[in-house]
């Protein structure tokens, strides 16, 4: 697994009141979240850049309005609804 890293000032942690960790947290999520909306990376390898299991993560992805599900149109969708 490759490491990336972000020089973020001490100021902006600062006027953010974060730790480094914080930081370091809210850094992993976001590049999984843009990875996951962006990318169509899977939940798992999403989940292992946010640090979180895939539950955790398909939450994360609902608390920012990203839904796991896609469909090309609607009848398709009422397709799946009459299958569940």
């Amino acid at each position: 697994m490759c490491s990336i890293a972000v020089k973020i000032p001490d100021e902006v942690l600062y006027d953010t009141k974060m730790t480094e960790a914080e930081a370091n947290d809210f850094a992993k999520k976001a590049i999984a979240l843009m990875l996951y909306s962006k990318n169509h990376i899977s939940i798992g390898y999403c989940a292992q850049i946010a640090g979180m299991s895939e539950e955790d993560f398909i939450k994360y992805l609902s608390s920012n309005h990203i839904s796991i599900f896609s469909f090309d149109d609607e009848n398709e969708f009422l397709e799946e609804m009459g299958n569940a």
